[in-house]
């Protein structure tokens, strides 16, 4: 009872702000995953792991039945959902996609603002678990696994300072990660690569052209952008102030 009752304490406990300078930095480490064409390849898997559990998640709240989702070593995923193939869940699911790694940026960026560290590298895992169940490839199923892994040695192992910055690190990677795939998702559809993309199946499901939708996303992550953003320097703007 102790034992559990000292976990729960720790998962529930707040941690101090951080030095500013890991702010900083954890934000730059992030852009450099990002933007440059090799990391982001492989760094990517994980705001593809986010996108589907997005569709996933939301179409189960909706009363679809979720059958599976499919990871690809090129960075694709596919969620597979039964129920009406039109009307409002079907909607949302699939608008889902592309705006959840943003708003689970901007989550994330929240409870650390609240000096909740441990609970959100917990948060992850609980959804990485969520997420792995449903996985139905074995490439899915490794990238899933190889990032719970990662997410819970530094949680169980890692001392405070090393999981304040991965929690920071990870939560703006999440904010700027949101924001490059709705840039390649319009260059695809420019070209007519990605016929059956969301922004697409959107567009015949409501009649509303495929390009309205892909602003919306963008304006959904860009605003996930700037108010995570602003949480996440806080402590900075506080100590400036």
């Amino acid at each position: 009872m102790n034992t559990l009752s000292d976990l729960w304490h720790r998962v529930l406990s707040t941690q101090p702000d951080p030095p500013h300078l890991l702010v900083v930095v954890t934000g730059i480490v992030a852009l450099l995953v990002v933007v440059p064409r090799q990391a982001w390849t492989l760094s990517r898997n994980a705001v593809t792991i986010a996108h589907e559990g997005g569709h996933a998640l939301v179409g189960v709240l909706c009363g679809r039945r979720l059958q599976g989702i499919r990871l690809h070593s090129d960075t694709s995923g596919l969620t597979v959902s039964r129920g009406k193939s039109h009307g409002p869940g079907m909607v949302l699911s699939l608008f889902a996609g592309y705006v959840t790694p943003s708003l689970l940026g901007l989550a994330g960026a929240a409870l650390l603002g609240l000096g909740r560290i441990t609970l959100l590298l917990w948060i992850s895992l609980v959804l990485l678990l969520a997420v792995l169940v449903m996985i139905r490839n074995v490439y899915g199923a490794l990238a899933v696994l190889v990032v719970g892994a990662l997410v819970f040695v530094v949680s169980w192992l890692a001392s405070p300072a090393a999981q304040a910055a991965f929690a920071f690190a990870g939560t703006w990677f999440l904010l700027f990660g949101g924001v490059r795939p709705i840039r390649e998702l319009q260059r695809l559809r420019r070209r007519g690569e990605a016929p059956d993309s969301d922004a697409d199946q959107l567009a015949r499901l409501t009649r509303v052209p495929g390009l309205f939708w892909v602003v919306l996303f963008g304006l959904v992550n860009l605003a996930a952008l700037v108010l995570g953003g602003y949480l996440l320097v806080q402590p900075l703007l506080r100590s400036a102030g």
